[in-house]
């Protein structure tokens, strides 16, 4: 069964998958689709049409504007924000103000096992490859590659960590997990796992 707190504004069109928890003052707009096991937090918003995978968590005050798309398991920090408009305005070169016609929403896409930390932004439209980590603060512009750990303004890649999140450790020409001893092969600038087919 669902949770969703008293306080919290959730759509009657929105899907909550089964064990999902909604917590104080959060809102989830008209079609949002959460899948098993989310964790929304308090004053987080999810935008219209917005899609969670299972297991996934947004922390407090996370926003994630339409029209985004988060895989299983992803972790979005406190504070973070996915943005929709690249080219932000109030008004129109007329000096109107702008509707929902005078632009195009675009999304950012977090696939699975992806964690952003605290207070970072992702300026749509970017991908946030599987099993990656976003710093705290950091300001991503670009594709983040599977595996990559990018850090500061603009986000850069400063290493590779693994599914258990731990930064890995070159050896022998192969970069290995500290906490699982998982083993990644390094080629052309992306990351592969060992004996998992890609």
């Amino acid at each position: 069964m669902s949770y969703i707190a008293d306080t919290a504004d959730v759509s009657p069109n929105a899907s909550i998958g089964e064990g999902s928890k909604i917590w104080h003052l959060a809102q989830v707009r008209e079609d949002a689709r959460l899948g098993e096991n989310c964790i929304v937090g308090r004053g987080a918003y999810v935008g219209t049409g917005v899609t969670i995978g299972a297991n996934s968590k947004l922390q407090n005050y996370a926003l994630v504007y339409e029209p985004a798309v988060l895989g299983e398991g992803v972790f979005v920090g406190p504070a973070v924000v996915l943005t929709n408009d690249t080219y932000p305005r109030s008004i129109t070169p007329d000096g109107g103000l702008k509707s929902a016609d005078d632009w195009e929403p675009v999304g950012v896409t977090v696939e699975q096992g992806a964690a952003i930390g605290a207070r970072a932004v992702c300026v749509a439209p970017v991908t946030i490859g599987a099993w990656s980590t976003v710093a705290a603060g950091a300001v991503v512009t670009k594709d983040v590659p599977p595996f990559a750990l990018v850090a500061g303004v603009p986000a850069r890649r400063v290493g590779w960590v693994g599914r258990a999140g731990h930064p890995l450790r070159e050896a022998d020409g192969v970069w290995v997990c500290p906490e699982t001893a998982e083993q990644y092969e390094e080629s052309n600038g992306q990351l592969r796992l060992v004996g998992v087919e890609a």
